[in-house]
């Protein structure tokens, strides 16, 4: 009878996620509960560059019971971070997997992404040897694909190179901290490599790992992820040329999969299973103001919001009752409860800071609901004449942030944003990403234009596409599934869109949110910059801002402010009256003639057809 051979733990630490843009194909939720599937107690993510996944993957592996080992996979210039000598064909980067060991591990991977987008991108945001040995604390680092710096200097014949790299990388994250990384997705070079990196890492002493380099799910998922990159460098998929992996195993393989790969090195597994274990990393925080400024002789922001607001209900009310003031407070209580007076004292700051310098500032939603908002003039509604309720602003049974939506005329939106630069500091101010999704009309052009596929019959075929999904488009148009189920070409593209669908395409600005925090928004969240554009964004998106310490406020650039500032400009310069527009009575029957005439197209809110259509109903 035949000993059944143990199982040897496995975790895998080298994985692109959709994140890296147009490169990785594996959405964070699916990946996750593939490694639960698969008994897998750990999981990391590495990205390209950036750590944009990272509090959405973090959430995501604690949600399924599995420990998350934030990480990226940096691109280390061959020299300086500023040196752009380089063509495009040229090697100007060279690939190095970090994870983050700890909390000053994470803090350490948040700036170094930040330095390679703020200082060192050329074509890729690099970083170099000077920053990594600077941010090099609390970091475990692998040598990475054949992409990286060591194995290209084996390909190369230079072992000597790729021994000194290997001591130089060994020395900056200190002993035991730098894995030389071992790869079979059986690609020829990988075997070149292979048994070079055994006896280099035998000799200098060097612990070893086996990863995966997953940029997709499955095995079955291999063309469409080459559909993808011809997506990314705008190929077809019968240009013999195109950027393409020699490999179709470039997928998130089981524990037994990599056992069976790498037969002869098991201690290369189980160190996998030890990092996992040295790598603890809490990123929540809660959520934090910067110190509110309050005059001298008041003790606290508390205080401070308490006077603005008594004062300004005097002078908002010609005869205050004892029901406003009892409201008033009631509203005080909550909000200083909650800890949000700051939030408070910084908002009616840069709105009267804008309305000083003539920019017309409006605010809307559940704050309108606050008789706070509107005595310390933040909001302009009155919320006791239209029997506005607080409790849809801020709840103390649902702690949540504040959420106040400020519009400002575009035109000098800058304005207000270069105010608050000028108070809080260039460092503690930035923009917000959002991500580009491939959604579901857009994914069948692209996924037609890799696929050579005419223009006309894209066209024909995305303007079917009237739901939400593919899936659902499908279902719902009987002819779409005929023209499908008759066309082999049509039925690929569609099996390909249908992988493709749902996966971030690009980063872009959020259109109105701004992050002000208490100090460096990096010692929160890693920054990216556009390139060609002076901006930073955090890397994290709206939705995950807050739950790693930072607070979103709301600058909403509007155009009908600003053709209302301008027309209100026009009328003091031609007929030298000066209106304001807060005192003109509601009730008008003229303008409600208007409304029901469907006659809004200058009016927020009102300008689409539907709501035309509705307002004439």
């Amino acid at each position: 009878m035949t000993t059944p051979v143990k199982q040897i733990p496995f975790i895998h630490l080298h994985n692109h996620t959709e994140y890296s843009f147009l490169d990785g194909a594996i959405p964070i939720e699916k990946m996750v509960r593939r490694a639960k599937e698969f008994g897998m107690p750990a999981l990391a993510i590495t990205d390209h560059g950036g750590m944009f996944g990272a509090v959405q993957f973090y959430f995501a592996c604690l949600a399924q019971g599995i420990k998350p080992i934030i990480g990226f996979e940096a691109y280390v210039a061959p020299d300086s971070r500023f040196d752009k000598n380089y063509t495009k064909e040229e090697h100007s980067a060279n690939h190095l997997i970090l994870l983050a060991r700890n909390k000053e591990g994470y803090k350490n991977l948040m700036k170094l992404s930040t330095i390679g987008y703020r200082e060192g991108f050329y074509y890729k945001p690099r970083i170099d040897l000077e920053v990594i040995r600077r941010h090099s604390a609390g970091i475990i680092a692998a040598s990475a694909c054949i992409a990286g710096a060591i194995p290209r200097a084996l390909l190369n014949g230079q072992p000597e190179k790729a021994r000194e790299l290997a001591r130089t990388y060994a020395g900056i994250f200190g002993e035991g901290n730098f894995y030389l990384e071992l790869q079979n997705h059986g690609i020829d070079e990988e075997l070149v490599v292979f048994d070079e990196m055994i006896k280099m890492g035998k000799e200098l002493g060097l612990p070893f790992i086996v990863t995966n380099d997953a940029h997709y799910l499955n095995h079955d998922d291999a063309l469409s992820h080459e559909v993808l990159l011809c997506i990314q460098t705008q190929a077809t998929m019968d240009d013999p040329k195109r950027y393409r992996f020699s490999s179709d195993q470039i997928y998130f393989k089981s524990t037994e999969q990599m056992a069976a790969l790498f037969p002869d090195i098991p201690e290369a597994l189980r160190n996998t299973v030890e990092i996992a274990q040295r790598c603890n990393v809490d990123i929540k925080e809660k959520a934090q103001l910067p110190l509110s400024a309050v005059p001298e002789g008041v003790r606290s922001p508390e205080e401070y919001l308490e006077q603005l607001a008594m004062h300004g209900l005097h002078q908002r009310y010609a005869h205050v009752t004892p029901g406003l003031e009892d409201r008033l407070k009631y509203e005080l209580k909550v909000i200083c409860s909650m800890g949000f007076a700051g939030y408070f004292i910084i908002v009616r700051d840069f709105v009267e800071a804008a309305e000083k310098m003539g920019v017309t500032v409006g605010c809307r939603g559940s704050v309108a609901g606050s008789l706070v908002s509107y005595a310390v003039g933040i909001s302009r509604v009155d919320p006791i004449k239209y029997d506005l309720v607080f409790e849809r602003f801020l709840n103390p049974e649902r702690v949540s942030m504040p959420d106040a939506d400020i519009d400002i005329a575009d035109r000098d939106r800058y304005k207000v944003i270069d105010y608050v630069i000028e108070k809080y500091g260039r460092d503690s101010v930035c923009q917000i990403i959002n991500f580009g999704r491939m959604k579901a009309k857009m994914v069948v052009k692209d996924v037609a234009r890799a696929m050579g596929v005419s223009v006309a019959d894209a066209n024909r075929l995305s303007n079917m596409i009237a739901e939400k999904t593919l899936e659902e488009s499908i279902k719902a148009n009987g002819e779409l599934k005929q023209l499908i189920d008759g066309n082999p070409q049509y039925q690929e593209l569609f099996k390909h869109a249908g992988m493709l669908e749902g996966l971030v395409r690009q980063a872009g600005m959020h259109a109105g949110g701004v992050i002000i925090a208490p100090g460096n928004v990096v010692e929160w969240a890693p920054l990216y910059k556009q390139q060609n554009a002076d901006i930073l964004m955090t890397q994290y998106d709206m939705n995950y801002v807050e739950k790693v310490g930072l607070i979103k406020m709301d600058l909403l650039g509007l155009r009908t402010l600003t053709v209302l500032q301008e027309t209100l400009r026009l009328v003091k310069a031609c007929h030298n009256e000066v209106i304001d527009v807060w005192k003109i009575p509601d009730g008008d029957a003229k303008t409600y003639e208007l409304f029901g005439r469907g006659e809004t197209k200058g009016v927020f809110q009102f300008e689409s057809q539907g709501m035309q259509d509705y307002l004439r109903k």
